[in-house]
């Protein structure tokens, strides 16, 4: 049961294919490297990285009263760009959340740029709607991945190219 969504929009320089390739397929391995003061590490621990497939990302101190979250991969669609993952444990389930997932889409805009869509769907503890500050908390999180990601990407021309 989804009791709301919202959705973070941002336009990027970079193509939806190079973002797709770092961000999403490689994001095991680059998010700890662009963010080491909040991921301390993102791990497969099930599958290959595709459908079905289970990660664990372990948080370092920065984050408080969360060490840990696993998420299932449900969507994984190169063409369109499109991904798709449940967080399972961990993380907001339990504290706030009985359940949420995120949903990434990249579409091509502007000079060679992107647009990326990013929806979170989730169902509270209490059955109502999170706040404006955890709302506001959680996109603040994403925005601030995708800058880590689009500087790395920016500092390194080859990278995922």
């Amino acid at each position: 049961m989804v009791v709301g969504s919202f959705t973070v929009e941002q336009v990027s320089a970079f193509p939806p294919a190079r973002l797709w390739k770092g961000g999403i397929l490689d994001a095991h391995n680059l998010i700890p490297k662009v963010l080491p003061e909040v991921i301390a590490s993102i791990t497969i621990i099930e599958g290959y990285g595709g459908v079905g497939s289970i990660r664990e990302m372990k948080f370092t101190e920065a984050i408080k009263d969360i060490t840990q979250l696993k998420d299932c991969i449900n969507v994984v669609d190169d063409e369109k760009h499109v991904f798709k993952y449940t967080v399972i444990e961990g993380g907001f389930i339990g504290l706030k959340l009985k359940s949420y997932s995120f949903e990434t889409c990249l579409e091509p805009a502007g000079d060679n740029g992107s647009i990326s869509k990013l929806t979170v769907e989730y169902d509270t503890m209490d059955g109502q709607s999170l706040t404006d500050a955890d709302v506001n908390m959680i996109k603040g999180g994403i925005i601030g991945m995708a800058k880590a990601i689009e500087g790395y990407l920016q500092a390194n021309p080859d990278a995922y190219a």
